[in-house]
């Protein structure tokens, strides 16, 4: 008899499971139809990234990639959510269903390609280093046995590490919240470089007006994209299809050239 029992429930249990993952297949990846239910989409950024997304004089958050992903949104009949999140925790804020997405001049690297589902590139960037107008380093071998100021968690970091030569040349790597407490660092004379992302270096220099230049030498070329959860496929193809089609129409050129003074981007080209 308990026999007969333990068989009876094994058996439900299996009908049970089958059912269950049928019901899962049958459903398919919902993440573009969750969105579109709450009417959010919420993109996660570091609000210290001028001119990508940051805070202005009135603490709105503005910036190229703030006002692409407005369009985005609208086109997708759904409200954008500006959320701001610790940058080097963005990886567990996007699996832990935070965010929808990281939209924020994020850099595409095949490590990150492996927990990431990336849109196309839509600019291209590269990782260069800042110093004083008035500082004798016109090279990066010029700073070997200087102190070297970078963004954790950024691909300013990931650009220094990964180039051993060049970090074991430093005297120090400094990692600090955001660039803009690196650069500040540079002022004062806490450090000797900052290493940041090409964008945001000229527009704090031409922001700013502060006594800066750039390197001409860069570390690495990269490219910025979307970031979504591994297998969030649709809303990551939806996205990927409106800034093609803000592409062809010209709204991306425009919303470029409102930031840039050009055309920047490189979807279709």
């Amino acid at each position: 008899m308990k026999k007969l029992l333990l068989v009876g429930v094994i058996a439900l249990c299996t009908v049970t499971m089958l059912f269950s993952a049928g019901t899962q297949e049958s459903q398919g990846d919902q993440s573009l139809q969750k969105v579109l239910d709450k009417g959010e989409f919420v993109l996660g950024l570091d609000d210290s990234f001028p001119p990508m997304g940051y805070r202005n004089e009135d603490n709105e958050i503005v910036g190229f990639d703030i006002d692409l992903a407005k369009e985005v949104t609208d086109r997708m009949g759904v409200e954008l959510i500006l959320q701001p999140i610790d940058w080097n925790a963005k990886e567990q804020e996007l699996n832990t269903g935070n965010i929808d997405c990281i939209w924020n001049g994020f850099t595409i690297t095949e490590e990150r390609k492996e927990m990431i589902n990336f849109t196309e590139a839509y600019v291209n960037n590269a990782q260069v280093a800042v110093v004083k107008s008035d500082s004798p380093y016109y090279s990066l071998f010029d700073l070997e046995g200087k102190k070297v100021g970078i963004q954790a968690g950024s691909s300013a970091a990931e650009a220094v590490y990964s180039d051993e030569e060049f970090s074991s040349s430093l005297d120090e790597v400094v990692e600090v919240k955001d660039n803009l407490t690196a650069l500040m660092d540079l002022e004062i004379g806490g450090v000797d470089a900052v290493v940041l992302d090409l964008f945001v270096a000229n527009d704090n220099i031409h922001r700013s007006g502060k006594d800066f230049r750039i390197i001409e030498e860069t570390l690495t070329n990269e490219e910025y994209g979307v970031g979504f959860r591994k297998n969030d496929n649709a809303l990551r193809d939806e996205v990927q299809k409106i800034l093609e089609e803000m592409a062809a129409d010209g709204t991306m050129a425009e919303i470029s050239t409102a930031w840039f003074d050009g055309d920047i981007t490189v979807i279709g080209k």
